[in-house]
């Protein structure tokens, strides 16, 4: 008999299987095989899988496309004398090992948890097996079942009040607000002129520097009376400032601050700091990288000290202990630090090679001396007069670089001044003046918005990146650069929520909603008393606003503006592309406007009916031949994204679109579809570009990633799509090992 270890990840089990060979005394074979993530879930957007009158509970099913790897992972069971389940050490993680349990019906498996994965950290965690925690798993139901139910409650009350298609969230929809309340005070910032005055000095050795002025006068008048006294005057060395300043290391990395210092070094989003810490951490190079605690082990310091001592010397060691900046314990283990920091490279790829070198130094520097700096300060005065402002200068200087050697991105530049002393006169070269404007406050990037949600207790280690990724799906907003942009649509929905919604979008209640989740984690809250404390008046105050006017007019638009067909007044509307002007008049007049002020063509009968909803029969027609009123769908020509395109003018009830033949032909591939096995895989456009779907859309959803090459998958028989150069050829099915054929050569 053997011993059966399930984890979540393909390339975590392969990690720790060449680890268990080695345990002392070991009487059983291990058998190491994963889950590939979830086993099973609450039904997608429906809110009836959870019942509430029998306390919450959820209704979960089989996530899809995991039948077969669970029962792979049935006859491995059976065939194993003891079952460790050994999935991530947080709730997510907890939750995972309750799944398994349950779907796998195994009656007492062993949970065991480690924060890297190296061979003493497995080994020792399978020496110290316990029980699956209730209260960890709870947490995670409980936040998963929150986030459900008000993300359907609200997100229906928006489809009929707001636009069809749109969503709110308990997290999602407080980290709107705070963007749009700093656009708001972006748009109300009125800009004041100032001037920023320089001169361009030497000294008695003929160093030439600059100087500026430490008052930026708002008027044209006394700016040239400063440049006048200044050509006139006599430059004389006042006072220099010299203090040593001590810059101390930062804590090790949290999630939060590896997710804001990787997007601000390295240029990487989030989600993608998040998928590349998970590669290297299923490698064994990093501790658990989900976490709020700024803890290091002991070894892990011993290893530091080592490293310190022997790369920079006895003299750049200093012991350090940071405080843990957040009270919550879902995540109460290690810091984010390599699993063995002797290593100071580790990753395949560039991008984990990166990310690995960015928390080496890190949790490095963190154990170092303080850097020494020398700030300095030369003030220059004009004649000597008080009427004329002090001009300026700043430089400085590492005395002793300290943790920055370890971190060198963390210095900065030295800047420093030419050799004066106090009274000298210094000669006029030059003055400058440069006329500018007061600025308003500067939007979020994605770490900006993390260090916000932070800051005021909004999320949680394992959101953030999930956050982003969801606003910016929503199509609330925009990155352009690093910086965050609401989109009209993310204003209405902000401004829809504020308006109806203040209390459960504020930071006091999000706040203390994640507190209560944590309290629940730590045993000290009970589970169906906090959901219906809260489930209960939130129904109550979504029912009460089902009879508010539906959000159809955003307001006038600007009078300049008439309708292009009636020469009526305008009122601003929101589509899915943004605002746009429509026709006061509408619906009896169609007159449109882009929101710059051109024309907008309406949408145009073709004469056609609807060949999916439409009418084909002569007894549904009047005898002149005319279409009953609501009889059936008829096709328009309408805008769209990609130009003109003809539809039904019950969309979205009705979904059909026509193409041309033309067009048809060079989309259809002559890949029977792999599901229904009727239609054919045709080429489609969507949000993120181009895929390959079922042209039996919508009775038939079938769709993959890549063009189908027209052969089967002899593993798994699913259509087989193009790849890379180097792997030209691949499974359309992610759960299939040759989805990834390049790591099955490997195994070979």
């Amino acid at each position: 008999m053997t011993k059966l270890l399930i984890v979540e990840s393909p390339a975590k089990a392969k990690t720790i299987a060449k680890y268990l060979n080695d345990i002392p005394d070991q009487a059983e074979d291990f058998v190491v095989t994963s889950s590939v993530g979830h086993v099973r879930d609450l039904p997608k957007n429906n809110k009836k899988a959870i019942d509430i009158e029998a306390g919450f509970v959820p209704h979960y099913e089989v996530s899809k496309g995991k039948e077969k790897v669970i029962a792979e992972i049935k006859t491995k069971a059976k065939k194993a004398s003891e079952v460790l389940l050994a999935t991530d050490p947080d709730r997510e993680g907890e939750a995972i090992a309750w799944h398994l349990k349950e779907v796998l019906d195994l009656k007492k498996p062993k949970r065991i948890v480690f924060n890297e994965i190296t061979k003493d950290a497995v080994q020792e965690a399978i020496g110290h097996p316990r029980e699956i925690d209730n209260k960890l798993k709870e947490a995670q139901e409980a936040r998963r079942i929150l986030d459900r139910l008000v993300g359907y409650d609200l997100s229906g009350l928006i489809w009929k009040k707001v636009r069809y298609g749109l969503s709110a969230g308990r997290v999602q929809s407080p980290s709107l607000r705070i963007i749009m309340e700093r656009e708001r005070e972006i748009r109300a910032f009125v800009p004041e002129d100032f001037w920023v005055i320089t001169a361009d000095v030497k000294n008695k050795s003929n160093s030439q520097f600059p100087l500026v002025c430490a008052e930026e006068p708002r008027e044209e008048k006394e700016m040239q009376r400063i440049i006048d006294a200044g050509k006139k005057g006599s430059w004389n060395v006042t006072n220099i400032k010299e203090a040593e300043m001590k810059r101390a290391p930062r804590a090790p990395f949290i999630t939060s601050t590896l997710q804001q210092t990787a997007s601000t070094r390295l240029g990487f989003a989030p989600s993608k700091t998040m998928g590349v810490a998970q590669k290297l951490y299923e490698a064994g190079h990093i501790t658990y990288m989900r976490t709020d605690s700024t803890t290091m082990s002991k070894q892990a310091h011993a290893q530091i000290v080592k490293v310190v001592n022997d790369k920079y010397g006895k003299e750049y060691y200093q012991s350090r202990v940071f405080k843990k900046k957040s009270k919550s314990a879902q995540e109460a283990h290690e810091a984010v630090r390599p699993s063995d920091i002797m290593k100071e490279s580790a990753g395949t790829t560039e991008e984990q090679k990166k990310l690995y070198r960015l928390i080496w130094q890190r949790a490095v520097a963190s154990q170092m001396t303080d850097a020494k700096l020398l700030k300095m300060k030369m003030i220059v005065n004009v004649d000597g007069k008080e009427e004329v402002p002090d001009f300026t200068t700043n430089g400085s200087r590492t005395l002793f670089d300290g943790w920055l050697k370890a971190d060198p991105e963390a210095r900065g530049e030295d800047v420093e001044l030419p050799k004066v002393d106090v009274g000298e006169t210094l000669k006029l070269l030059e003055m400058h003046d440069e006329a500018k404007q007061t600025q308003p406050p500067s939007r979020y990037t994605e770490a900006g918005l993390i260090k916000e949600l932070e800051k005021r207790g909004i999320g949680r280690p394992s959101t953030y990146a999930s956050i982003m990724r969801t606003l910016n799906d929503r199509g609330y907003v925009e990155k352009q650069g690093k910086t965050l942009f609401p989109t009209d649509t993310g204003d209405v929905v902000s401004s829809f929520l504020e308006e109806n919604f203040d209390k459960y979008i504020s930071d006091s209640f999000t706040a203390e909603m994640e507190d209560e989740l944590d309290e629940i984690a730590s045993g000290e809250r009970e589970y169906v008393k906090t959901l219906a404390d809260f489930y209960t008046p939130f129904t109550k105050d979504v029912d009460s606003k089902k009879d508010i006017e539906k959000i159809t007019n955003m307001g006038d638009a600007p009078e300049e503006f008439k309708c292009p067909e009636c020469k009526a007044n305008m009122v601003i509307k929101l589509s899915k592309t943004g605002k746009f002007m429509s026709c006061s008049k509408f619906p009896d007049c169609q007159g449109a406007r882009t929101i710059e002020g051109e024309e907008l063509e309406g949408p145009k009968e073709t004469g056609e009916d609807c060949p999916k909803c439409g009418l084909t029969s002569p007894e549904e027609k009047t005898k002149t031949g005319k279409i009953k009123k609501k009889a059936g769908g008829r096709l328009v020509e309408r805008d769209g994204r990609f130009g003109r395109f003809i539809s039904c003018n019950r969309f979205p009830k009705c979904k059909f679109i026509k193409t041309s033949p033309e067009e048809e032909a060079r989309m259809r591939t002559g890949v029977k579809c792999g599901k229904c096995k009727d239609g054919e895989m045709s080429e489609r456009r969507g949000r993120f570009g181009l895929f390959y779907s079922c042209s039996n859309y919508p009775e038939c959803k079938h769709a993959i990633k890549a063009k189908p090459t027209g052969a089967n998958c002899p593993m798994c028989g699913s259509l087989m799509m193009e790849g890379t150069k180097t792997i030209p050829e691949r499974c359309s099915d992610k759960a299939c090992p040759n989805h990834n054929p390049h790591k099955l050569d490997k195994k070979k």
